[in-house]
């Protein structure tokens, strides 16, 4: 067969990630500290670009309320993403973007800035921007350590919930400073609960962390080293002899001799005071929240974008005009185009961020008004794909959203990664059980043995869940029963004879 050359015109279709749209998805997925430092790098490069310093009037507006309005308002996603590719064409050099982009956009005006205050419908940004180089010099801190060991410890729904609540408040020694009675009211929890989270905490590494107290931070050293007696928790409980040097009076509460209680404190001097101080700690930064979430009249909730950690950026168009007529070269006034594009898609894209914060943040509150109305435990099982159907956008979409973004809530603030929780399907195909709920149930069967004959096994505590309608593997009770720190059915059945 001869080889020939020829020409031939194909058609397709496909998704350009254009610069523009790469903008838009960083944009999304920074948190508003990262926000700001990247609009300030912006209005430095270009010129047309400004911050809006006047002061905004507020504007009476009627609130999001989650529960009735935003089931209603749907974007398709892939309208989105030709909305993202196609607006740095229609963007002219002399065109501004405000707030409202439906009803702003054509009728802007110089010096017209964005209002956040209007945003109400949602976007789409897709692809992935992230750079390598920052993953790979990232000093991991003590939190995201903690919170790398809660994901493989086993806790679900309300308990990890807690957890991580509980790990957010450990300072940068490694103390846990929060008192378990204000967190537990506020969550609208038991506080036994999270003493059994706490228990799970003080059992991560390094040995020591999440104790409220110097001696509660020594025993767990010290019975992570097999090396925890009746002594040595005397000497813990009198730790304040020993800052005295009293030996004497050290001696007569441990009651041992010399050698015994120099051997005790040389153990105690081994130990870390302060856990925590062997990951890298960065200054402390107060988390301000992204969205505010209220409740209103009905039992409805209210979701507002907190406006103050939103840029307010215009086009400068007296100065892109001036320049403009000064442009001579094709050189000169490609820049000046350039930068006018760039201007007006920026403001564009930051408008589009606030929409889809609004937009997913209200679908959240929306799936999780029951634990804004009850608390912890009536947390319900929520994965991103939920989300992002509800609302119309890639389960990306929703992951970039809920990294780094605050929701402030009447129990508190919390990120918004928080009110993702597991779920355990129905064997009957009802409703899916939550995580928690079924936690409790096998918490429940194991405290009505009363004889060693009564004793369950994972096996047949799996018989009993399916009996009552919850589907469920022997290796996830097992990983349940571990956590919530209770012991095999081997060692229950011990125990009980013993007792007997």
């Amino acid at each position: 067969m001869a080889l020939s050359a020829r020409l031939e015109i194909r058609q397709g279709q496909g998704l350009v990630i254009t610069p523009q749209l790469q903008q838009a998805i960083k944009l999304l997925q920074l948190s508003n500290l990262e926000l700001d430092a990247f609009v300030d790098a912006e209005l430095e490069r270009n010129p047309l670009l400004q911050r809006d310093e006047r002061d905004a009037e507020p504007e009476a507006e009627a609130p999001i309320e989650a529960a009735a309005d935003l089931s209603t308002d749907r974007m398709d996603d892939a309208g989105a993403r030709a909305e993202l590719d196609t607006a740095h064409d229609e963007a002219s050099p002399g065109e501004r973007v405000t707030g409202d982009a439906q009803n702003d956009m054509g009728a802007a005006e110089a010096g017209a800035s964005v209002d956040w205050s209007k945003a109400r419908s949602g976007g789409s940004f897709e692809g992935d921007s992230d750079g390598l180089e920052s993953i790979l010099t990232h000093e991991k801190s003590l939190s995201e350590h903690l919170h790398d060991q809660l994901s493989a410890s086993g806790l679900k729904g309300a308990e990890a919930a807690a957890a991580s609540v509980l790990i957010d408040s450990v300072d940068e020694g490694g103390y846990l400073r929060a008192d378990l009675a204000e967190i537990a009211e506020r969550l609208g929890c038991a506080q036994e609960m999270l003493e059994r989270v706490l228990a799970v905490l003080q059992g991560f590494e390094p040995a020591g962390i999440c104790a409220r107290t110097l001696s509660e931070c020594l025993m767990i050293q010290l019975k992570d080293q097999n090396r925890f007696d009746p002594a040595m928790a005397a000497l813990l409980d009198n730790l304040q002899l020993l800052a005295k040097r009293d030996m004497p009076a050290l001696k007569r509460a441990c009651g041992v001799d010399d050698e015994d209680l120099r051997e005790m404190v040389a153990e105690l001097r081994a130990l870390t005071p302060k856990p925590g101080a062997a990951f890298g700690g960065e200054p402390a930064q107060t988390v301000v929240p992204d969205v505010y979430v209220r409740e209103g009249l009905g039992g409805l909730w209210h979701v507002e974008l907190n406006s103050e950690t939103l840029p307010r950026l215009l086009v400068d168009q007296r100065y892109h005009a001036r320049v403009s007529a000064s442009a001579r070269t094709d050189q000169e006034k490609t820049f000046v185009s350039d930068c006018a594009a760039q201007a007006s898609w920026l403001v564009k894209s930051l408008d589009q961020r606030a929409k889809t914060i609004l937009k997913v943040s209200s679908e959240i509150v929306r799936q999780q008004d029951a634990f804004l109305a009850y608390g912890v435990e009536h947390l319900r099982p929520l994965n991103l794909k939920t989300v992002a159907d509800a609302i119309g956008m890639h389960e990306s979409t929703v992951s970039r959203v809920t990294s780094n973004k605050y929701l402030a809530t009447p129990r508190g603030v919390f990120e918004m990664k928080f009110f993702f929780t597991s779920a355990i399907q129905s064997s009957e195909g009802g409703e899916a059980h939550s995580a928690e709920s079924v936690r409790h149930k096998i918490k429940q069967l194991i405290d009505t043995e009363a004889s060693e004959r009564d004793v369950h096994s994972d096996d047949t505590i799996v018989d009993i869940l399916k009996e009552a309608g919850v589907d469920i593997a022997r290796r996830t009770v097992a990983k349940y029963r571990e956590a919530m720190r209770i012991p095999s059915s081997v060692e229950r059945r011990r125990r009980l004879k013993e007792t007997a």
